[in-house]
């Protein structure tokens, strides 16, 4: 047996499911039916991002749930075509009620990011990397 390196979902425990899922519809998340008042799942290019509250997510994990201390050592990220691109994308982002974390600005490994929190405080990067392009299907391409 071999462990196959995808990930087919990310899920984010917040505090509010019907709020945070109200802020990723704004910014264009498509609800899938297969959601409810508990959990929200978004179909994403190849992936999900799922919603779930917080102390639900923590009592199913087994683990005991702990206070936010400001950085939680993660983020998601999402790779686009331009720094133009990056820059509409993250001033969209902030309209849509996003917390400006990080302006997008050239960053010293030749790209360009910025970062955005969400209501619960998830970092989201965005950013261009002329490194390591784009496929037609959105997907990042790495070098082997």
């Amino acid at each position: 047996m071999t462990f196959e390196p995808r990930i087919t979902m990310i899920t984010l425990g917040v505090a509010d499911v019907a709020a945070s899922t109200a802020f990723y519809q704004r910014l264009g998340f498509k609800r899938s039916s297969a959601s409810n008042d508990d959990v929200t799942f978004f179909r994403m290019n190849g992936t999900v991002l799922g919603l779930f509250g917080r102390d639900a997510l923590a009592a199913d994990a087994g683990r005991e749930l702990t206070a936010r201390q400001g950085f939680e050592g993660f983020s998601v990220a999402q790779n686009l075509g331009s720094p133009d691109e990056v820059d509409a994308a993250w001033q969209f982002a902030v309209d849509c009620g996003a917390e400006p974390v990080k302006k997008p600005h050239k960053v010293f490994w030749g790209g360009y990011s910025g970062y955005f929190a969400d209501p619960d405080g998830h970092l989201w990067e965005l950013a261009h990397n002329p490194l390591m392009p784009l496929g037609e299907d959105g997907h990042m391409r790495l070098p082997e």
